[in-house]
């Protein structure tokens, strides 16, 4: 028995206790969910989301350039087709973070405290990582939201932006997305 608390107070000890864990997409790298399920100060919203591995302003640069909007309205009721319907993108980036509880840092605090009067770790407490996202809503010219259930191009307008999401991703120079056409 003493070997059993042993145990776990041990793992206790050198554990790390996670506080807030970012999403993961099961079995896909995007998620079509309400906006205010993901993030609190969203809408409620259907929306396309995906995880942004790279820098910021990437996707406002990247958005900007494949649609020629000379930094006008980049990101809200961005124009494009599909099947001749003109439908309006608007999107959001946001963080989600994985936040941990270091127990080792807090116990050797509590230790040197007791015995010298010391606090090294204190502000090393938790741990904190950062993770980007970007929020797609579409509309179209009747403002129903494309992403719906019962919307008539709600296939069409998740395969474009699956497309667009992958463009966005694997383009370096967003300069190269002026030579080709625009959609």
């Amino acid at each position: 028995m003493k070997k059993l608390i042993l145990l776990i107070s041990t793992l206790a000890i050198t554990s790390c206790i996670p506080l807030k864990v970012a999403p993961k997409f099961k079995n896909q790298d995007y998620k079509v969910m309400s906006a205010k399920k993901f993030q609190r100060k969203m809408s409620k919203e259907m929306s396309f989301i995906f995880k942004d591995p790279k820098d910021a302003y990437d996707f406002y640069n990247y958005i900007n350039k494949k649609y020629r909007l000379n930094d006008i309205d980049v990101g809200y009721n961005v124009p494009f087709q599909i099947d001749g319907q003109t439908l309006f993108l608007t999107y959001h980036e946001t963080e989600r973070e994985d936040k941990s509880l270091n127990l080792p840092l807090v116990a050797a605090d509590e230790v040197l405290d007791r015995k010298a009067g010391i606090k090294i770790f204190e502000k090393n407490y938790t741990s904190r990582t950062g993770h980007w996202y970007i929020i797609l809503t579409v509309f179209d010219k009747d403002l129903n939201n494309c992403l719906k259930d019962n919307h008539q191009l709600k296939e069409k307008t998740i395969q474009y932006l699956k497309k667009l999401k992958q463009e966005y991703l694997t383009t370096h120079n967003y300069e190269e997305l002026l030579f080709s056409k625009k959609s």
